[in-house]
């Protein structure tokens, strides 16, 4: 935020503020790294003008608590909402990190680009022409997601944020559009809307082993933290010590790997002809791990037996993408198949992240285990617990493919 752009106490909704900043955060994170793995000036420039308004959305949401505080008992429980306000703001500056990278020229080995394909759904930012067939119409006139796979996240519009365009959003010419999918996907919506050809970014090869250690390791950093974020939004939403406990071994497993990190790094530097290149990829794994910390924050509350503030839950509840888990009923649709012979992301448009498994213990009694970033090949069965990410009309056809 500008440092001469005053903000003052209004009252506003904390439900609403909470909403967007988790909205906002995750954005953030999805932005920053495209930025980087596309070497995009442009979306590095939309990722600053985000985390400005997450700056001003944070000092809202301090004073609105402040003024909610009025005993002990007050303070106790709107300690933990603090922490996921604080944490969202730290993945904010996290975000904002990354992207300077880009914006900068600090610099990025060949190697970074080489991990596209496998670190990053494809993320396009186009803008909607006078003439494109998709000016006038709404988010369901087009049926994007179902047609070509392809997601409109959010949508720039006279300098001002759409973070959850859903069905009735009608799209104007000049809107900036930020849309996720598929290459395919991308380059069909790309087209329409712009008039122009879709031009996929190359990727070069990696050259130095060690230096493609590093970058894998910053690649698995990514994902798990992203993988945090989500689990520890799920935690608060389900107020599960048990989800939290997972985001703290995804914490310290970020941790190690950043320590392996920092070892391949050295390594390869007395291998490439500029050490000082490498900054970049310093700096990424820095920002990732902020990202993992602040994921443990937003849990903190839950993993201290502080338990969940109903406005946290409430603003998880009506944020952009929602958080869902599904019991999957005996002989239903997806008993008994994996995730990948049932289609579940294509067929509903929801992300599985988790899923949580009874198991029986030698002494007769019940446990649970938890299967992490489950993959097509991940086999579903009755009284398996899905915890998915998605859309809310994803969420209702997911419930139905778990329905018995």
């Amino acid at each position: 935020m500008p440092p001469d752009e005053a903000v003052s106490y209004e009252p506003v909704s904390v439900k609403a503020v909470l909403a967007e900043m988790k909205d906002t955060a995750e954005l953030l994170i999805d932005l920053s790294y495209s930025a980087v793995l596309l070497g995009s000036d442009d979306i590095a420039e939309e990722v600053l003008a985000l985390e400005e308004r997450m700056d001003v959305l944070h000092l809202q949401a301090r004073m609105s608590l402040l003024m909610a505080a009025r005993n002990p008992s007050d303070a106790e429980a709107l300690a933990p909402v603090l922490g996921v306000v604080g944490a969202a703001e730290k993945i904010s500056d996290a975000a904002g990190d990354i992207a300077k990278v880009v914006l900068e020229d600090v610099g990025l080995p060949p190697a970074m680009q080489a991990t596209l394909p496998e670190a990053v759904e494809t993320l396009v930012r186009a803008t909607v022409a006078d003439g494109s067939a998709y000016a006038g119409r709404t988010l369901g006139d087009l049926n994007l997601e179902t047609a070509t796979g392809v997601r409109v996240i959010a949508i720039r519009r006279r300098g001002e944020w759409l973070l959850n365009p859903d069905a009735t959003t009608e799209l104007e010419a000049g809107d900036v559009l930020l849309a996720r999918g598929p290459d395919a996907g991308i380059a069909e919506v790309y087209d329409a809307a712009t008039g122009e050809e879709y031009e996929p970014p190359t990727a070069p090869e990696p050259a130095i082993e060690d230096l493609e250690r590093a970058v894998d390791s910053i690649v698995l950093m990514k994902n798990m933290s992203e993988l945090a974020v989500d689990l520890a939004y799920g935690a608060v939403l389900f107020d599960s010590e048990a989800v939290a406990e997972e985001v703290l071994e995804l914490e310290a497993e970020v941790d190690a790997l950043q320590s392996r990190f920092e070892a391949w790094t050295l390594r390869a530097a007395g291998r490439v002809e500029d050490p000082i290149s490498l900054r970049g990829l310093v700096r990424l794994a820095s920002a990732t791990e902020v990202i993992s910390d602040a994921a443990l924050e937003i849990s903190e509350g839950v993993l201290r037996g502080l338990g969940t503030h109903p406005v946290v839950a409430a603003a998880v509840e009506e944020s952009d993408e929602v958080i869902v888990r599904e019991a999957v009923a005996s002989g239903s649709p997806i008993d008994e198949t994996t995730l990948g012979d049932r289609e579940v992301k294509t067929e509903t448009g929801m992300r599985v992240i988790a899923i949580r498994r009874p198991t029986d213990q030698p002494t007769g009694k019940h446990s649970t285990e938890w299967v992490l970033s489950p993959g097509p090949a991940t086999a579903v069965h009755a009284g398996d617990v899905l915890i998915a990410k998605g859309t809310r009309s994803g969420a209702e056809r997911l419930s139905t493919l778990c329905e018995g």
